[in-house]
């Protein structure tokens, strides 16, 4: 049993982990970069509302309540990404976060219905044989959300040497960061296959 639930949650972690998979990184980068250790309770909310919206979308997948055009989720997450990082762009270095909490609230909630509904094919092979879907979807958002923590734990940190020891203001690190993931994003829209389909 106890095996049972420690294979689901590293399922999870390598899930958000996946070096192929990138994706869901980029997307934690851009979440995370605006913020310092001190605002760690609403960064963390913005964390949860990811795994909620992805977990959502596995159960919605995992009992067939929806099916989805693959091309469009693969290009519509890079997508999403490309928004809030260019949003974290307009915005670096104002105050707007309570503006900010809100937009991204829900952003992050519809990254993570897209981000799931992307995996939800393969999840559903992974659950095809499972007698407890439910519990299997809960250890596996568990491991998700242990992956998320450790990744947006060390963009903060990264935040913090950048700030103290490289004399980054936090303008110019959110601008930094955002930049470089715009960067990463761009060819991945472009090289969709929905939008390279003859």
């Amino acid at each position: 049993m106890l095996e049972n639930f420690w294979f689901n949650v590293k399922y999870g972690i390598n899930h958000v982990l996946d070096p192929n998979g990138y994706d869901h990184v980029l997307f934690l980068m851009v979440l995370a970069v605006p913020y310092v250790f001190k605002d760690w309770k609403r960064v963390l909310l913005l964390v949860s509302m990811f795994t909620l919206g992805h977990t959502l979308s596995l159960v919605l997948a995992a009992y067939d309540v929806v099916s989805v055009n693959g091309k469009l989720v693969e290009f519509l997450i890079p997508v999403t990404i490309l928004i809030a990082a260019v949003y974290n762009v307009f915005t670096a270095g104002k105050n707007e976060k309570g503006n900010k909490v809100s937009l991204l609230f829900f952003t992050t909630l519809f990254f993570g219905l897209i981000h799931g509904l992307g995996f939800a094919r393969e999840f559903k092979m992974f659950a095809g044989q499972s007698e407890n879907k439910v519990e299997l979807l809960i250890e596996f958002a568990l491991g998700i959300e242990i992956a998320q923590v450790i990744i947006v734990f060390v963009v903060l940190f990264l935040g913090f040497l950048f700030q103290t020891i490289f004399r980054f203001t936090r303008r110019d690190w959110v601008m930094v960061l955002s930049a470089i993931v715009i960067g990463l994003v761009i060819p991945m829209i472009t090289g969709s296959d929905l939008l390279n389909a003859s």
